[in-house]
């Protein structure tokens, strides 16, 4: 990896990728340009003003959006040296996770999702702004100026659609159930709207100036920021539908992470059981994780929703709701909270083998390697 000095003195000969330009091109940019794309093709077809079709639903929510939480497995839960690195987080996450939405979901079903949907919301924005660091770290910016650019470009990308959804409910599309979010002023939202444009206008003005001047360019950090600006506002603000929400919510938010742990899992060699060839590991990979989330998704069918049974059968099980919205909540509920300890890079120094890209036998056994210099 190069690194570099202060900014603005610097020339990189070649842009820095996270995962190598074709692989970052094809997660990042792939999946909002897909999005986009269905939003004009459903505008054309007159799907934005009716149900989410249920193809939409099986491609994008569960085929994605479910399926990225058990990706996590193989960040944690099939690494024995992982667990053994910090068994009381990974153990008692889940647990608590049950306790604690066993006893809302006892008390109030309306607050058990309120509180799961804000939960998931500073999910996805920190999951954005995640992806803004990682690339900065690649590319070794450390310019604390622009790092302050950045953090507010892709905050305000993500921060500001949420506000104008708060200041406008109801709305034709919610983030679990209709309910979930308390309204806000639409004052609020009129206040963000000018320190939106402006922040995301002086990013891009920064990003072009620098690489005209000095030849530093970091087109795949630029990639994020541009593509969650442009889904995030579409999804939300520019349209009120429940299609566009979804697919442009889901995709840039899933399909990146699934690439994350894939590729960490091949640099590591871990698990160990896995396949040498990647397109093996991939096929492994892929289909492990779709078959947890339709088995998660079947038993929300047969228990709560009993909304499809063309895909899971008319038969229904039986018991305590209140139980059942805890149980089956609790890998999104883990997913969330392990999301922000272990890709940390500060407290995670294995991550070290995705910012260089050099394979490592067992990462974790190495927690003693220094963080990347200057």
């Amino acid at each position: 990896m190069r690194t570099a000095p202060a900014m603005g003195r610097f020339r990189l000969s070649s842009p820095v990728w996270l995962f190598g330009r074709t692989v970052d091109l094809s997660v990042f940019l792939g999946p909002a340009a897909a999005a986009l794309l269905l939003v004009a093709v459903a505008q054309r077809q007159g799907w934005l003003d009716h149900e989410t079709p249920e193809w939409t639903w099986v491609a994008g929510v569960l085929l994605v959006d479910v399926a990225h939480v058990y990706a996590t497995a193989f960040r944690v839960y099939l690494l024995p040296s992982e667990w053994r690195r910090r068994p009381w987080l990974y153990g008692l996450t889940p647990a608590l996770a049950l306790v604690l939405g066993w006893a809302v979901a006892s008390e109030s079903e309306a607050w058990f999702w309120r509180l799961l949907a804000y939960l998931a919301v500073f999910h996805f924005v920190r999951q954005q702004y995640g992806w803004v660091a990682w690339y900065r770290a690649r590319a070794g910016e450390r310019d604390r100026w622009g790092a302050a650019l950045d953090s507010l470009a892709i905050y305000l990308a993500t921060i500001y659609p949420l506000a104008y959804w708060h200041a406008h409910l109801p709305r034709n599309f919610w983030w679990f159930l209709p309910g979930d979010f308390v309204g806000l002023p639409p004052a609020l939202a009129s206040c963000l709207a000018p320190l939106h444009g402006l922040a995301l206008c002086a990013y891009a003005l920064r990003s072009v100036l620098r690489g005209i001047g000095s030849g530093f360019w970091n087109p795949g950090k630029d990639l994020v920021v541009a593509t969650t600006a442009a889904c995030w506002y579409v999804g939300i603000v520019a349209l009120n539908s429940d299609f566009a929400f979804t697919v442009t919510n889901v995709l840039i938010h899933g399909v990146p992470y699934l690439a994350l742990t894939w590729r960490y899992a091949r640099l590591t060699g871990q698990p160990s059981w896995q396949p040498r060839s990647p397109w093996a590991f991939g096929v492994l990979f892929l289909a492990t994780v779709w078959l947890l989330a339709y088995g998660e998704e079947l038993l929300w069918d047969r228990t709560i929703w009993h909304e499809r049974g063309w895909l899971f059968g008319s038969a229904r099980i039986e018991g305590n709701r209140s139980f059942w919205l805890a149980l089956l909540a609790v890998p999104q509920i883990t997913h969330y909270v392990l999301d922000g300890f272990i890709w940390r890079q500060s407290s995670n120094p294995q991550l070290r083998v995705l910012l260089e890209q050099q394979p490592v036998a067992d990462p974790v056994a190495q927690l003693a390697v220094p963080r990347l210099s200057r």
